[in-house]
């Protein structure tokens, strides 16, 4: 099984789905709090219609919401974004605080083993960690893609 993280931000509609047929998707796991993006051009991200485009192009949803990050947590990164005078779509990089709240608060606490013993028993070959930030370093879907890659394994491929 291959782990995949995928963003959003940066993507039209036909890139994204694009990405996905691409390296042929199976298992889409929606890691968000909050299921929706603001922005006409990201309607395609909304939840009603990410679900019903993904089941056009037989790929299984599931929202993970235990691996979504608190509010708490995502008022650390806004205050950094501030800080730094970034917003959420043109950031980088997590903050240190983010970070080390996220993998005690979140991560630590989630079982893992189970959640990939889930996907391998349905059959899952290629998964991806979706949430809205265009790089992967700028969300927590890339600390969730390397935990498993550093407990399990598990090859990571960031699109």
């Amino acid at each position: 099984m291959t782990i995949y993280t995928v963003g959003a931000y940066g993507s039209t509609e036909a890139e994204f789905f694009d990405k996905l047929r691409k390296h042929e998707i199976d298992v889409f796991c929606d890691i968000r709090a909050r299921r929706g993006v603001r922005g006409a051009e990201y309607a395609f991200a909304n939840a009603a219609r990410l679900e019903a485009r993904l089941r056009d192009l037989n790929i299984a949803y599931r929202a993970v919401k235990e691996l979504a990050t608190p509010e708490e947590i995502r008022q650390l990164q806004a205050k950094a974004d501030a800080a730094m005078n970034v917003g959420q779509r043109q950031r980088e990089q997590l903050s240190s605080g983010f970070v080390e709240a996220y993998q005690s608060d979140v991560l630590d606490g989630f079982d893992l083993a189970t959640f990939v013993q889930q996907l391998e028993d349905s059959g899952a070959e290629r998964v991806a960690l979706f949430c809205v930030e265009k790089s992967p370093a700028a969300c927590h879907r890339s600390l969730v893609a390397d935990r498993i890659h550093k407990q399990f394994g598990l090859p990571v491929i960031h699109l």
